[in-house]
C-alpha cells in the first residue's frame, strides 16, 4: 500500500470528526512516513507496520470520543464515546448490543419516570393548596416539594450510575483493543506465515 493510499483510507475512516482534528492526525502520519522514508524504509514497509488504516481510524475515533467524555461530561460526549467503542468492531456490536440496548432502555425509562415525578410534584405544589389536598395547604406544599426533591435526588444518582456505565464501556474498549487485539494479531499473522 502506498503512502497516499494509506492516508486516503485513514482520512475516509476519520470522516465525521472535526476537520482540524483530522488534519492534525494526517499531518502526524505524513511526518511519520517522511521520517521513515528518510531512514531508508519504503512507504509499503511503513504502511504495513502501521496496520490497517480503517482499524487505526476506528481506534483514533474512540480516543477522540474518550477525550471529549473526559473533558466534558455531557450526554452527547457519552454518546460519542459509546459509539466509538461500538464502532471498533462488528463482533463487539453483536456481543455488546444485547447487553447495552436493554440497559439504555431502562436508564431512559427511569429518566422519563423521574421527569414525570418532578412534574407531578410541581402540580401538587401548585394546585394542591387550592384543590383541597388532604391535610391542608401546607401539606400539599411540602408533598409537592418532597416529590420534586426526590425526583432530583434519584436523577442525580441515576446520572452517577450512567457515568459509571459509560466509563466501564470505555474501559472495555481500551482493554479489548489496546491490550488484547495487538497480542492476538501478531500470533495470527505469524501463524499465516508458517
Amino acid at each position: 500500500m502506498t503512502r497516499d493510499q494509506f492516508l486516503n483510507r485513514l482520512e475516509r475512516g476519520l470522516s465525521g470528526m472535526p476537520q482540524s482534528a483530522v488534519e492534525d492526525i494526517l499531518a502526524d502520519y505524513r511526518a511519520h512516513f517522511a521520517a521513515a522514508e528518510a531512514e531508508g524504509r519504503s512507504a509499503d514497509e511503513v504502511a504495513m507496520a502501521l496496520g490497517d488504516p480503517a482499524r487505526l481510524a476506528r481506534e483514533l475515533r474512540l480516543e477522540a470520543g474518550v477525550r471529549q467524555w473526559q473533558e466534558v461530561r455531557s450526554p452527547s460526549a457519552a454518546l460519542g464515546a459509546v459509539i466509538g467503542v461500538l464502532g471498533l468492531g462488528a463482533l463487539d456490536i453483536l456481543v455488546l448490543a444485547p447487553i447495552l440496548l436493554p440497559v439504555l432502555g431502562v436508564i431512559f425509562g427511569l429518566y422519563v419516570m423521574l421527569l414525570g415525578l418532578f412534574v407531578a410534584g410541581g402540580a401538587v405544589l401548585i394546585a394542591g393548596p387550592f384543590a383541597g389536598f388532604p391535610g391542608g395547604a401546607l401539606t400539599a406544599v411540602f408533598a409537592g416539594l418532597g416529590l420534586m426533591a426526590a425526583a432530583i435526588a434519584f436523577a442525580a444518582l441515576l446520572s452517577i450510575v450512567t457515568m459509571a456505565l459509560v466509563n466501564a464501556l470505555i474501559w472495555f474498549g481500551r482493554l479489548h483493543y489496546q491490550l488484547l487485539k495487538p497480542a492476538i494479531e501478531p500470533a495470527a499473522s505469524q501463524g499465516a506465515l508458517s
